[in-house]
């Protein structure tokens, strides 16, 4: 007994003692200009990574903070984050009386960078792999210039596509299943309410998921952290669109425990930057929330975000030499108006429900239902037994001329200049071509590409404070895909009807459903193919966070489970046997599990470590080869196994703000599939085809470096500055496969194809493709920016950054790097060709480094305070020097062999050449608000 009361004395002592030296810290936060407190603000003891949050009258309080100077950062959306270093002494509560923040200038930056990234997002073009991943409310200095200066360059954080980072509303992933990569138009144009935003780099812990190797964005919806008012805005610019309009209000939490938030919008160009570049959309969003008591709230989110653009053509340099930077083939004149034949349609719809369940003070419950339905269409033209309607149509280019065997030098400039009076589609030839036809039937239509999806998600997300140091966050998520691919007849261009079959082959082959043979379509029909693919994901993950006063660590895992079905609902006439019910079900297994450290050598300087290993299932559409027309699978289909780490020394300091950091990614067993016309892929009288080309087993490895700091140099003076050096190279030589639906209409004794059971099997192995050591095309492997702002204290402020951007290389074509490239498809067997001058080889398949470019940008603001109306206008203008630039392009795979491919380049002047994606030249963003 004597003991146990010495033993309570002690501990009595010590928590004594412990509770002289605690001290508090607290502050209150206003807008600078209203003066009004802010609610929802984030406070931060960096060292600790304790936080706090601002009450409705702005005060956040630390209760227990140790005795010893801290940085402590103050922030939210929509302004800038103030730093400060405090002195905190034992036993003593610390005031900082008010804390004024300021409004974000990155706010307005983030809505000129959209009208940048958006272009050809999503394009079936290779090397139009978009962008918009870096479109994330970080206050990172280096993520911040990635996104605003270099964005506009095809820039790529550590040389990774957005499949690789996950991207959620109210924890609820948004990546499609069918290609890993976020939808970024289902929310384009609401950025007064997606702004509330946590990013997590890399493969540093979120609170949300387990994220991928690239990092993870959250953005937020519910309606009560909205701050109430109205905010109305109007933009102009000269990019993807010309005009928006856009209308926000939010309520905040009323005393009835109700909050709502609503906002619209409208984008519209009558052609943007690119000739012919059509764009309009409409935009709404409400969120309702309901707090029914302390520990419960339901809150409904809903999306509408239908978007249309025109799209511009990738060109080659003969077309651009000829028709410039701007041109694009897609459009042509009809009735006065510019009418482009490519325009994505968008319209998907999202419904969220989520509740919120407060457990007890350290737990939190997070569930969310969802679901979303709509379609995407790519429209484009078709056409039977008539010419191609492409105005950049090989035949139609003075190249090909100049390329013929006779070298008609007079038809060469005929065709030149025919070209140029030329080079738009003529609709009134369509219209008047299927005016005269047989029967009424159209020879050219136009149809669009259509996918109709629905997905429903369901998970749930568990945070957990289990002790003083140690945190658990947890969840599950299920999600259901449906997604219905068919070809959708738009216009018969005046024609009466159009003919279902496909005019390349005949007979039973050419029919693209034997249960409805000859069919004659009209506008709404379906023709071509039909099919629907199904996707059950399954994801659960467990994350443990550990915080100490010297080291902060983390541990985390997860295991998913992914199966895929093809149901064909045409009985195609190639793949008779092999094309309508259900494919074989595909199921992946895969899991990850990542750590790292942080250790804080004092409160402004940190050293952070972060691994990651995982494995990923292959995205939906890189599991049938050629899914429009049969249920093959592809051969030796496995997962990606990625395996990642970087290391950072950071220095936070109310003036300097710095981070360099080192990364490493592995990648294996990547899968690609491309389709594209080649000729010379197969031996004899059929070496030409339109085929799907398969490229498995790749390996890539990202490593490099990124610096980025920001240092006051006074009160009114910041300096910026970047820097990005990555290596983005294939390790190995992949193996590369050849679907030709040629092949099931001739399956013989030749050893071309086969048949297993009564399946024709149309998939032919070309062997390795010598890839090892070329670089990973379409975005800079360097990046670099320098920029200097001044604040002036009357709010006005302006800004101006120069970025210059390097090593940038075009997409190689595997197939081209395959033995098949110096075989002769004249002979029987394969033979190679007799005659190859080896440095011409190397030089054919020497890949193309773009030449390196400068931009410079500026940027500029000022706001006014009228009344209790905030008043204000933000400019932008990049690219000021008007630099021409290639952002991406990609190798033409027709010319497959070595004979074609030296025949085609000795003039110098290809038919069939690289072709290319640009840069805006100089472009402005001007957007006038008012809050109130």
């Amino acid at each position: 007994m004597k003991k146990l009361v010495l033993s309570l004395l002690l501990v009595m002592q010590v928590v004594f003692a412990w509770a002289q030296n605690a001290a508090s810290v607290q502050g209150k936060v206003v807008d600078s200009k209203s003066q009004k407190p802010l609610e929802n603000v984030v406070a931060t003891i960096e060292a600790t990574g304790q936080t706090a949050i601002t009450n409705v009258e702005g005060i956040f309080i630390f209760k227990d903070v140790a005795a010893e100077s801290h940085v402590l950062t103050v922030g939210t959306a929509g302004y800038t984050i103030q730093t400060f270093t405090v002195e905190v002494a034992a036993g003593q509560a610390l005031d900082l009386g008010v804390v004024s923040l300021e409004e974000d200038i990155t706010s307005e930056q983030q809505l000129g960078l959209i009208t940048i990234t958006d272009n050809d997002l999503g394009d079936d073009n290779s090397g139009s792999e978009n962008t918009a991943g870096l479109l994330q409310a970080s206050r990172d200095t280096y993520q911040q210039v990635a996104a605003f200066n270099w964005g506009q360059a095809r820039f790529r954080i550590r040389g990774l596509d957005n499949q690789y980072g996950t991207t959620m509303i109210n924890g609820v992933i948004m990546n499609k299943i069918y290609d890993g990569r976020p939808q970024w138009s289902n929310w384009g144009g609401l950025n007064d309410v997606t702004r509330n935003q946590e990013f997590t780099m890399g493969s540093a812990p979120s609170d949300y998921t387990f994220g991928g190797v690239l990092g993870t964005q959250e953005i937020n919806t519910r309606a009560s952290i909205f701050r109430p008012g109205v905010r109305i805005s109007f933009s102009g610019t000269n990019t993807n669109y010309n005009w928006r309009s856009m209308a926000t209000y939010s309520s905040g939490l009323r005393p009835d425990g109700w909050a709502y938030s609503i906002s619209a919008s409208r984008r519209w160009a009558v052609e943007g930057y690119f000739d012919g570049t059509d764009y309009a959309a409409n935009s709404f969003f409400a969120s309702v929330e309901k707090k029914i008591n302390d520990h419960h709230s339901i809150n409904f989110t809903s999306i509408y975000a239908q978007n249309s653009r025109g799209k511009n053509s990738p060109n080659t340099k003969e077309v651009t030499d000829i028709a410039g930077e701007k041109y694009n083939s897609y459009w042509g004149w009809q009735d006065g108006k510019k009418r482009n034949s490519r325009d994505k349609d968008v319209e998907e719809p999202i419904l969220m429900l989520s509740h919120y369940w407060t457990i007890g003070e350290t737990t939190s419950l997070n569930t969310n239902v969802s679901y979303q339905f709509g379609s995407i269409g790519n429209s484009r033209l078709d056409y039977q037994n008539a010419n191609n309607p492409d105005p950049t149509y090989y035949r139609n280019l003075p190249s090909y001329y100049m390329n013929a065997e006779i070298g008609d030098s007079e038809a060469d400039a005929n065709s030149h200049a025919l070209f140029t009076t030329n080079k738009q589609i003529d609709w009134n030839q369509l219209y008047q071509t299927n005016q005269n036809t047989a029967n009424g039937r159209s020879a050219y239509v136009l149809y669009e590409d259509r996918t109709d999806d629905k997905t429903f998600t369901a998970n749930t997300i568990l945070r957990s404070q289990l002790s003083d140091n140690i945190s658990m966050n947890g969840g599950a998520t299920y999600r259901h895909l449906k997604s219905h691919n068919f070809q959708n007849l738009l216009d018969l261009l005046g024609g009466q009807f159009f003919e279902d079959f496909d005019n390349y082959y005949s007979g039973d082959f050419s029919q693209s459903d034997l249960n409805n043979p000859n069919r004659q379509v009209g506008v709404g029909d379906t023709y071509g193919y039909n099919y629907n693919l199904y996707a059950n994901v399954a994801d659960a993950f467990a994350q443990f966070k550990f915080n100490y006063s010297k080291f902060d660590f983390y541990v985390g895992g997860n295991f998913t489970y992914t199966d895929y079905q093809r149901d064909g609902l045409y009985k195609n006439g190639l793949y008779a046997n092999n094309s309508l019910g259900k494919s074989e079900k595909l199921n992946f297994n895969t899991f990850g599990v990542k750590g790292g450290v942080t250790y804080k050598i004092d409160g402004r300087n940190m050293i952070v470590l972060n691994g990651i290993h995982m494995t990923q299932a292959p995205t939906l559409r890189n599991a049938f080869p050629n899914a429009r027309l049969s249920n093959q699978i592809v051969n030796g289909i496995e997962n990606e196994v990625i395996t990642g780490g970087d290391i950072s020394y950071v220095i936070r300091t109310p003036r300097l703000k710095t981070k360099l950091t080192g990364f490493y990614t592995q990648m294996q067993n990547s899968i690609k599939t491309s389709f594209f016309f080649g000729d010379g892929i197969f031996e004899g009288d059929d070496a030409n085809a339109f085929v799907a080309e398969t490229v498995t087993g790749a390996d890539k490895r990202m490593m490099g470096g990124e610096f980025g700091i920001e240092y006051n140099l006074t009160s009114t003076i910041t300096v910026k500055g970047a820097a990005s050096y990555g290596q983005y190279i294939y390790t190995n030589n992949p193996n590369v496969s050849i679907n030709n639906d040629a092949l099931a209409a001739a399956i013989d004794d030749s050893g071309i194809g086969g048949v297993t059971g009564n399946v024709p099997t149309t998939t032919v192995s070309y062997g390795q493709a010598k890839l090892k050591n070329y670089k990973l095309g379409g975005m800079p492997q360097q990046a670099y920016s320098l920029g200097l702002e001044y604040h002036d204290p009357h709010f006005w402020w302006v800004g101006v950054n120069g970025n210059y951007l390097a090593d940038n290389y075009s997409e190689v074509s595997s197939l081209l790097r395959t033995e098949n490239f110096f075989k002769d498809p004249a002979t029987q067997n394969g033979v190679p060709y007799e005659s190859i001058d080896t440095s011409l080889a190397n030089k054919l398949l020497k890949q193309e480094r773009f030449d390196n470019f400068f931009l410079m940008n500026l940027q500029g603001g000022k706001s006014w305070k009228i009344g209790n109306q905030l008043v204000g206008v933000f400019i932008s203008v990049n690219n000021v020097l008007d630099k021409t630039y290639k952002t991406g392009g990609f190798e033409q795979s027709r010319n497959a062999t070595y004979g074609a491919l030296a025949a085609d380049t000795q003039n110098g002047r290809p038919q069939f050449g690289s072709k290319y994606f640009y840069g805006f030249g100089r472009n402005y963003f001007v957007n006038l608000y008012i809050n109130f």
